[in-house]
Parts: structure tokens; C-alpha cells; sequence
């Protein structure tokens, strides 16, 4: 099939290198001249294992191409999926600015008797169908075509295999004639299908992520009785995860949950229900105690280290989760940002963030950034692990104890065996751990 993606950000190209490689011909629209240029000279702009290959491959195999042009994008495809940034308000409300103009331009190309089905692929609040249908309507009285939403669950780090092999596909559709063809776009990725209204497809998307926030905030609040009582969550989640009922994923303690999706669409889920005049009291405890979980956690530093200005710390990982270079919204960076306004003296390494902290200015210039793990702990004096890369684990730790200065070392995300660590000499800390 010819499908158009407008917004060539992680979820369009992923979405778009992984239609192509089922065999489907895709247009990647874009505004920024910048990125469609980098694009069309082979150049990722972001890294996630496996999207370079399949980029390259199906550009080479002229069933994957890039344009700044929607007229050309809505002109050459059947299906045109939105996948534009639904960004945060102050308030916690989504801005849906990008969607709106998406519209408006998507309007005022569809010529008469073409018809396209227009899929919001983008995380938007529940009843946006409706207003993109309607503002369609407004700027082209003469358009056919119907809205579509297709929610997108694909997790940063591993998002080629979660788009070839999903779990699900919701696609929420009043129109036969456009479900029909959606059905046909994923026919060969061999997913259970679950067809509903608009707005259920839409309130679907908020609220599994929602869930999965709740699950790590549940099992960050029992980390602290965990801690008070010298349990170890760890023993816990699994004792808890072999319920087949719950399961095992999301029961991670940590320093809570951060990134450009799980934040944004907890405040939005929480906007949407106050809006619909329901307040979602349970979400904003699940938001209270994950933004408790960093104060937390340096407080233990501060108990171990007595004061933070002046000591020399070594921070492993800067994105906000492994196998992805995406650093908004990292708790690892909010880390370091603390500890530097503590006056402590910090050097970072991240396998795959340092460019992008660099790009957004998210790193101070009192932050020094190294090549690798082991220069960061040279001289230092406590050794924090915020992004759980398995780089980190296979670290030579004899070297790493050499090289400090004090065998300090607070695991923000539980990589590192508590018995291993300690018998190595080094002082541990975890999170919820004896």
C-alpha cells in the first residue's frame, strides 16, 4: 500500500522504516528542511537498534523516501498517518497545536475524489478525532475521508521489534471503507486486532501507560518499606510478578520513571479526567511519588557522604532509559542537574546520550563528559548508576575500585548484584535493598 507519515520523529520513522519492510511504500513528511535533508543523505537522527539498517535498506530499495512536501506525502498515499509532538502545557493539558496545522494543511491539499483515510498514529487526548475530522471539514468542505486512530505502543530502545511484532493493533474507526483499508496496512504484521469507536482507541493509549506508571510507582512506594522493614523489593517484585495476573514487567524500583511519554501522558491523563470533570486522584499519587523517589535517593547520598559540595561523583548513564540516546525528561539528568546545584564535582559517560544532553544544553559546563565508564570513576568519590545500560555490568569492577578514590557506589536501578558488589569491597547502596 502507499502510505504517507507527517512527522519524522522516533514514532514516524520507526513506523516508517518498519511499513517498508513489510513491503508497503512510505513517504516520511517533515518541516524541518534540516532533518529531511540529513534523512535523504542516509543520516539517523536518533539512535535505536536496528531503524539505521532498515532505513538504509528500503531507501536503497526505493520503497522508503523523504520529503518536506504534505502535498506530496497526501497526493501519492492511500493512508496518511499523523505522527506529529503532542507536547506538555504548563498545566498538564497537551498541546495540540501540531495536530491542528496538520489538519489544516492535509485540507487544503486533498483534492476532490481522492480519498484518504487521515490516522492520528500521535498520543492525543481522548475526542481529538473528532476535532481533526471537524477542522478537515472546515478548511475543505469538499474532502473525502474519514479519521482514523491507531495508537502506537512502541517502547524507545526497543521499538523495531515492538512495531514487527506488537502485541495488539487498536484501530478506532466509525467507517467501514477505512477500516477495511487500516486492517489491510497491517495484515502482514500477523497481531490480534481490536477494532473500536475513536475515542476508545484514543482513551486506550493514556490509559495502559498510565497503568504502567502505576505499576512502577507501586512497587517504588513498597522500596520504602522495603528499606524500613530490610526486605529486598527486588525478592519482592519477583514474588509478586510470578502472579500471573500482575507479571513480572514494570516492577522495577529505581529512581522512578522518566522519558518523553510516561511523565506527559500521566499530567495528560490527569488534565483529561479533570476536564471531563472526573478527577483521577490515584494518577496524581502515582505522579507524587515518583517525582519523591529522587529526593530519596540523594538523601541517601547526603547521609553517606555527609555534604555533596566539593565531592567528586561519577554518574553512569544520561538517557532515560538504555538503548536509546533520548534524554527528555531523564531522571538521570534531573540527577546530575541536583548534584551540580549541591556544589558536587561531577563526570558522566552515557553510551549514547552525551550528544543529545550536549544538543538541548541539558548538561552543565561544570559537568565533565568522558569516553568511557572508567575515566568517569577516576578520583571519584562515590560512583551513581542512573541508567541501567548492561554495558555498565560487564565493567571490569577491580579497575573501577582501583580508580576511585572511595569504593562508594548508590545503584539508582538495582544492574548490580547487592553479595557481588560488597564482596568486591565496595560500599552499596540500591534502591529498597538490605
Amino acid at each position: 500500500m502507499d502510505i504517507c507519515i507527517i512527522g519524522s520523529g522516533y514514532v514516524g520513522l520507526v513506523s516508517g522504516a518498519c511499513f517498508a519492510e513489510v513491503g508497503h511504500n512510505v513517504v516520511c513528511v517533515d518541516n524541518d528542511p534540516r532533518k529531511i535533508e540529513k534523512l535523504q543523505r542516509g543520516e539517523i537522527p536518533i539512535y535505536e537498534p536496528g531503524l539505521e539498517d532498515l532505513v538504509h535498506r528500503h531507501v536503497s530499495a526505493n520503497r522508503l523516501r523523504f520529503t518536506g512536501s504534505i502535498e506530496d506525502g497526501v497526493d501519492h498515499s492511500e493512508i496518511v498517518f499523523i505522527a506529529v509532538p503532542t507536547p506538555p502545557q504548563a498545566d498538564g493539558s497537551v498541546d495540540l497545536s501540531y495536530i491542528e496545522r496538520v489538519a489544516r494543511e492535509i485540507a487544503v491539499v486533498l483534492k476532490p475524489g481522492q480519498y484518504r483515510v487521515v490516522v492520528d498514529k500521535s498520543t492525543v487526548p481522548v475526542k481529538t478525532g473528532e476535532k481533526v475530522d471537524a477542522t478537515i471539514r472546515r478548511y475543505n468542505r469538499n474532502a473525502e475521508f474519514d479519521v482514523v486512530s491507531n495508537p502506537e505502543f512502541l517502547r524507545e530502545g526497543c521499538a523495531v521489534p515492538d512495531l514487527m511484532n506488537p502485541d495488539r493493533i487498536v484501530i478506532g474507526s466509525a467507517s467501514q471503507r477505512a477500516t477495511d483499508l487500516m486492517k489491510r496496512v497491517y495484515e502482514p504484521f500477523n497481531a490480534p486486532i481490536l477494532v473500536t469507536d475513536v475515542n476508545s482507541a484514543e482513551l486506550i493509549k493514556h490509559a495502559a501507560n498510565s497503568f504502567l506508571s502505576l505499576k512502577i510507582s507501586y512497587i517504588n512506594a513498597v522500596s520504602a518499606i522495603c528499606e524500613a522493614s530490610g526486605a529486598d523489593v527486588e525478592k519482592v517484585a519477583d514474588g509478586i510478578g510470578m502472579d500471573k495476573r500482575i507479571g513480572r514487567n514494570f516492577l522495577n524500583a529505581g529512581l522512578g520513571y522518566g522519558g518523553s511519554c510516561f511523565p506527559k501522558d500521566v499530567k495528560a491523563f490527569i488534565a483529561i479526567a479533570d476536564e471531563l470533570g472526573v478527577p483521577f486522584d490515584l494518577m496524581k499519587e502515582v505522579e507524587r511519588i515518583n517525582d519523591s523517589m529522587l529526593e530519596r535517593f540523594l538523601k541517601k547520598m547526603r547521609d553517606a557522604l555527609w555534604v555533596l559540595k566539593d565531592k567528586r561523583i561519577a554518574v553512569w548513564g544520561l538517557s532515560f532509559k538504555p538503548d536509546t540516546d533520548d534524554v527528555r525528561n531523564s531522571v538521570a539528568i534531573e540527577l546530575v542537574r541536583q548534584l551540580v546545584e549541591e556544589g558536587a564535582i561531577v563526570t558522566a559517560y552515557d553510551p549514547k546520550g552525551m550528544e543529545k544532553a550536549r544538543e538541548f544544553n541539558l548538561i552543565s559546563d561544570k559537568v565533565k563528559l568522558v569516553s568511557s565508564p572508567v575515566d568517569a570513576v577516576d578520583g571519584a568519590e562515590a560512583l551513581v548508576l542512573a541508567t541501567e545500560w548492561k554495558e555498565f555490568a560487564r565493567q571490569d569492577f577491580a579497575e573501577v575500585k582501583r580508580r576511585m578514590h572511595t569504593p562508594l557506589v548508590f545503584d539508582g536501578r538495582n544492574l548490580f548484584k547487592t553479595d557481588t558488589m560488597r564482596e568486591m569491597g565496595f560500599v552499596y547502596c540500591g534502591v529498597g535493598r538490605p
